[in-house]
């Protein structure tokens, strides 16, 4: 296989859209602490707050070892690319590989953290699942299509 320079600037474009989404993903998170932190502050019932605070802080540490794993893979796309141009076409091609390995375990890493995220969701959401479940939207709807019984 012939590496040229264009093939390891692909990972650049990759690199950049996971950069933007976890760093959106940090941001809220940080905003959700810190927002439960004044709320840990002013309530009496403090375990539920608790939980949902260390589940935060796993999910941050997720998304910063995928900003530092998809920033190490960018990092070794341009050695990449420096060892091609200076025509050392083994060394690249086990960078790349190294580039490409990281890439991987970074959408691992982003797939881990967002199963974490619909956990939360299910979790916050479980005190009024049976409002929400489909078979009692169908009694609701079926009581309002028959108003008089």
């Amino acid at each position: 296989m012939e590496l040229t320079i264009s093939t390891p600037a692909l990972l650049f474009s990759t690199v950049s859209l996971l950069m933007i989404a976890f760093t959106n993903r940090f941001l809220a998170l940080a905003s959700l602490i810190r927002d439960l932190h004044v709320k840990y502050k002013t309530e009496e019932e403090k375990e539920n707050i608790i939980a949902q605070i260390i589940g935060l802080k796993r999910r941050l540490r997720i998304v910063r070892n995928i900003q530092i794993i998809a920033i190490s893979s960018l990092l070794l796309s341009a050695v990449c690319m420096l060892l091609i141009f200076i025509e050392k076409e083994l060394a690249a091609k086990w960078f790349f590989g190294g580039a490409l390995m990281l890439q991987i375990v970074a959408l691992t890493l982003s797939v881990r953290e967002i199963t974490l995220s619909m956990n939360a969701l299910e979790l916050e959401l479980s005190d009024i699942a049976e409002l929400i479940s489909p078979v009692s939207l169908r009694k609701r709807r079926k009581n309002e299509s028959h108003p008089d019984s």
